[in-house]
């Protein structure tokens, strides 16, 4: 390895020589971003006057400049609505900028945008699913979108509830961020999934490495961001209806958003959006899955007001969901337990229904943020953003009389978030940000239940101070960040014998990160993170002691955890050129004291049935894989791609494997452009296989051996028809095309079930 990094830097001091030494053969690159929120600016218009070249900024903002001579040159940076940048800059090597730009007060036709939500400017792995891409995954859950991301998997409990997985991480590591607040919800559950629409989002990004220094102990497996479309500053109006079927649980999801600016108040602008969804039973292709539809009701809007100086939001989201569990995973005795698990599937072959009966989960969410922002001299910027969030979690099992109607797990959990931060953004070499953050919460078990509940009541406070600061000179951007964090949890409940448990704890620690990135040639850029995170145990990890309803098991919790400790060094080269684009990226990461569930070897008999029992557990673990998304043009027609991903992870603690870690997985798709003769507009179809390997590093015991490998055929078709400024866009998707048998490791309910069927989609888009 030693020897490896010893060749690897000196080819790239050579590189760097070659590239001062050789005559007009320097590189400017940079981003072009908001100067009120760092938003990226698309489609600016980036010019050296002298050098007499220039170039456009993409959907991230970012440009290269290539082949300039060294010396003086006039920088000019002009996008519509905003004040002409010029900069006179001395190239003596290649440079990397970072470009600002203001708004004017300027009168417009239509709607111009530039948004209420800060960008998040890492040298972490960013990748992001936006425009077409996300237009096509409309109507999936965010754990189905999220797939399309090399490195980005799902933990499943039956085919609606999915939570992502990064790396071979997921819940409580995963943070996940509704319009930049951090989703607070019972996450710690695997059958919870994430209290999120995803129609809301214009725009859905992934960090994989850890992002604990800006967001907490919860940013430890990486971060999620949902960010909804910028909100208006000018006069105008615009908005987009979807509507989407799908043959398998025969449901229908619709959405309306409207998003428009104030004519008489200028800065001033708003949205809002609804959706709902309705599913019945889902089906494999041999049987009907019994009692797995859905319901689904959500809103959301935000007003927010924007100019030179200062700028505010208002933003509200409601979210509900009704969610059936499969009947077979509840058994009767121990006999039905063994024998459902040694079939491998249900013994009932149930009629299709959109009843929803126990067991079921009941769930709202609701979020409310108001946010601030103030410019001070010299570029520096104050944000101040205070939220508040309510998450209701009922949890129904099968019961006898009237106690079918009451809930067995009755959740309501109250978080009050506080962020405070100052940014100095200097067109010099250094730029960054100190902040601190507050988070309150209250978590209470609704009594009458007639249950001990799962896990107890608590309260928890969290303060956490933070500091980040980037260094760019030339070609190279270096970025490091320290925090430090304090926790206090206290709870209480009643135990089985009556006996009230009372126990708090105190976490503290530090986290840090540094990461750089640097273009090796004009085209192949090298980035490279090491940070160190932690996260305290979460509520149950450290109490659980009972039946968890939604997985149908018995979970176990130990008090006498401590808090994990993680290290990570991920590496990412990325090549971009004009007909193929790779990224590859691999990692490593150590944690000490990581907390897993575990299966075991016992049941539990109750009135309720008979269930498995899992247990947590805490050991040192080590991870690492590797990530590959790659894009061939291989005409102005014809585009190859391919992504996919390997995880490894061991309990080095006992040398052996760990439970619930995605297999191998690698999709593979040809795609054919073409110009439609009847809507005039581009229309595309789309052909893909995914491969996943079976898990063959399986921990010492488990329920049931890891299932065998799997391939499925997907098929898309996407076109779009014009009426003036308005478009139409109709897609139609077929997933597992040859109605493939199939389970998946990653599944809990792979015990009792297989994976879905066929599913056909018809999808339609109108934008106005």
């Amino acid at each position: 390895m030693f020897k490896f990094i010893t060749l690897f830097l000196s080819i790239l001091l050579l590189a760097v020589n070659a590239f001062g030494q050789e005559a007009c053969m320097l590189v400017l690159r940079g981003k072009v971003v908001h100067e009120e929120n760092n938003e990226p600016i698309e489609g600016a218009y980036v010019w050296l006057i002298e050098a007499e070249t220039g170039a456009v900024t993409d959907a991230l903002g970012n440009f290269r400049i290539q082949k300039i001579c060294p010396g003086e040159q006039t920088l000019r940076v002009q996008y519509l609505g905003h004040k002409e940048y010029i900069e006179k800059i001395t190239l003596i090597s290649n440079m990397n900028l970072t470009i600002r730009m203001s708004a004017e007060e300027v009168q417009l036709e239509g709607v111009e945008i530039h948004g209420h939500e800060d960008a998040l400017l890492t040298t972490n792995s960013v990748s992001g699913i936006y425009g077409e891409d996300l237009r096509i995954s409309r109507g999936q859950t965010l754990g189905e979108t999220l797939r399309r991301i090399p490195g980005v998997t799902s933990f499943s409990s039956g085919s609606s509830i999915q939570k992502p997985v990064i790396h071979g991480l997921h819940s409580n590591r995963i943070l996940i961020l509704n319009n930049g607040v951090r989703l607070e919800g019972q996450q710690w559950g695997a059958d919870h999934a994430p209290e999120i629409d995803p129609f809301i989002a214009k725009e859905i990004s992934v960090v994989k490495g850890a992002e604990t220094v800006r967001f907490g102990p919860n940013a430890m497996g990486g971060v999620v961001l949902v960010n909804p479309a910028p909100l208006p500053v000018k006069g105008g109006q615009t908005g987009q209806i979807d509507l989407i079927g799908f043959s398998n649980g025969r449901g229908i999801n619709g959405s309306v958003g409207l998003l428009g600016g104030s004519e008489k108040i200028k800065g001033l602008g708003y949205w809002v959006q609804t959706s709902s969804k309705i599913a019945g039973n889902l089906q494999t292709p041999d049987y009907i899955l019994d009692n797995t539809g859905v319901r689904e009701l959500n809103f959301s809007g935000a007003i927010g007001f924007s100019n030179s100086r200062l700028g505010s939001e208002v933003y509200f989201s409601h979210f509900q969901t009704r969610i059936g569990i499969l009947t077979d995973s509840h058994t009767g005795n121990l006999s039905d337990l063994e024998s459902i698990i040694e079939n491998g599937r249900p013994f009932r072959d149930p009629d299709f229904s959109f009843d929803i009966q126990n067991p079921k989960q009941d769930v709202d969410h609701q979020l409310l943020k108001m946010k601030g922002h103030y410019h001070l001299s010299n570029g520096a910027k104050l944000n101040l953003q205070y939220a508040f969030q309510r998450n209701h979690r009922q949890e129904f099992d099968r019961r006898r009389g009237e106690l079918n109607d009451r809930p067995s797990l009755d959740l309501v959990l109250f978080t009050n978030t506080l962020d405070l931060s100052y940014d100095h953004q200097t067109r010099k070499k250094w730029n960054g940000s100190v902040g601190t953050q507050i988070i309150q919460q209250a978590n209470s078990n609704i009594p009458g239940t007639g249950v001990v509940p799962l896990i107890p009541n608590y309260d928890m406070l969290n303060v956490g101070f933070f500091a980040i600061e980037k260094f760019t000179s030339g070609p190279l951007e270096i970025e490091g960040g320290l925090r430090y964090d304090y926790r206090n949890v206290a709870a209480a409940r009643v135990n089985r014998g009556g006996v009230l448990q009372e126990e708090k704890f105190n976490f503290n620690n530090f986290s840090a990160f540094i990461g750089a990135i640097y273009p090796i040639s004009r085209n192949l850029t090298f980035n490279t993170n090491l940070g160190t995170a932690w996260r305290p145990p979460s509520i149950n990890e450290q109490f659980s002691q009972g039946l968890h309803h939604g997985l149908a098991a018995i979970e176990i919790g130990n008090p006498n955890f401590v808090s994990e400790q993680s290290f990570k060094w991920m590496n990412t080269l990325n090549y971009s050129g004009s007909r193929f684009n790779i990224e590859l990226t691999g990692y490593t990461n150590r944690i000490n004291n990581y907390i897993y569930l575990n299966p075991t070897e016992d049941r539990f008999i109750s009135l309720r049935g008979t269930f498995n029992v899992f247990e947590y557990l805490q050991t040192d673990a080590f991870f690492m894989g590797t990530d590959l998304s790659a894009i061939w043009t291989v005409s102005s027609q014809w585009e190859l791609f391919t992504r996919g991903s390997i995880v490894r992870a061991k309990n080095t603690t006992e040398d052996s494997f760990l439970p619930f870690i995605p297999a191998d997985r690698i999709e593979t798709g040809l795609s054919y452009q073409f110009l439609s003769g009847i809507s005039k507009n581009k229309s595309k179809i789309s052909f893909s296989n995914l491969a996943v390997a079976q898990q063959t590093r399986e921990p010492d015991f488990d329920l049931a051996p890891a299932p065998p490998a799997y391939m499925l055929w997907n098929l898309g078709i996407q076109t779009g028809i014009q009426f003036g400024d308005n478009k139409l866009n109709i897609g139609l998707q077929v997933t597992n095309l040859f109605n493939e048998t199939y389970k998946d490791y990653m599944n809990r309910f792979r015990y009792f079930s297989h994976e879905l069927g066929r599913n056909v989609m018809v999808k339609l888009n109108y934008e106005f």
